[in-house]
């Protein structure tokens, strides 16, 4: 059974930054695509980054691109989303998910497997 278990949540001004972990229990963990999405009240879950399995190569929601930077410690089983010029539209529960594939994804669908989430909360 895999288990994420994400951390780093919390409460910060506008314009200011946080970083956001998942810890993994997973075999070969290196090998699967690894992704983060954020639902914030009253809205559907909302895609925000993934990393490839293997190579790493990463892909962001427009509304984070050149922002926020999604990263993964393999030899920690550890994937990161670090989050700068945070906006209060960024308010949100963040969860971190993992798929049996390679590929990144941007449907929550395509994932297998998801941690609790972590609330982030950004003041204007």
């Amino acid at each position: 059974q895999v288990q994420l278990v994400e951390s780093g949540g919390g409460l910060v001004q506008a314009g200011g930054s946080l970083r956001l972990s998942c810890a993994a229990s997973r075999r070969t963990f290196s090998s699967y695509a690894m992704g983060w999405f954020r639902q914030a009240p009253g809205k559907d879950r909302e895609f925000v980054a993934t990393i490839r399995g293997s190579d790493g190569s990463t892909y962001y929601a427009d509304s984070v691109k050149g922002r926020f930077t999604i990263s993964r410690d393999n030899a920690k089983n550890t994937m990161y989303l670090q989050m700068n010029s945070l906006k209060p539209e960024d308010t949100a529960v963040y969860y971190c998910a993992s798929r049996n594939a390679i590929l990144g994804a941007t449907r929550w669908e395509q994932y297998d497997y998801w941690g609790q989430g972590t609330q982030v909360t950004v003041s204007s």
